[in-house]
């Protein structure tokens, strides 16, 4: 019989760099934060980015100068959910919701997804996908 394993804590570095203004540390993202802003870095990170592992991220934002169809839903939603399953282990059962904003080009994206080890209620985040220039 396996053994369930269950974690006490995820932590990450912010990214933001901006050390704590009395200690001096970086500043720490812990648990749900941290997972949350690992999450949205994948979606908004684009292929060939990242050194030495250029496969990581989506193709999001060369879908966004498209002009909208409602197959453009569809390539969006699978591009976030076949990135975070191949690059995120400490979620699943993810799930994408986009409102589009057609006169903009734009999405509002909200991801809804539970974290592996934690017992936690099912996470979610939303942010705007909108083409820059």
């Amino acid at each position: 019989m396996p053994i369930l394993r269950k974690s006490r804590a995820f932590k990450d570095i912010s990214l933001s760099f901006k050390p704590h203004p009395v200690t001096k540390d970086l500043p720490a993202l812990v648990n749900e934060r941290a997972i949350v802003r690992s999450v949205r870095n994948l979606i908004e990170t684009i292929p060939t980015e990242r050194f030495f592992r250029p496969d990581i991220g989506t193709n999001i934002r060369d879908s966004l100068f498209e002009n909208f169809h409602p197959t453009l839903l569809t390539i969006i939603e699978d591009q976030i959910k076949e990135t975070l399953d191949n690059y995120e282990p400490r979620i699943n059962n993810v799930n994408v919701q986009l409102d589009p904003y057609v006169d903009n080009n734009a999405f509002e994206a909200t991801i809804f997804f539970d974290i592996v080890g934690l017992d936690v209620p099912t996470q979610s985040f939303t942010f705007l996908l909108e083409p820059t220039r």
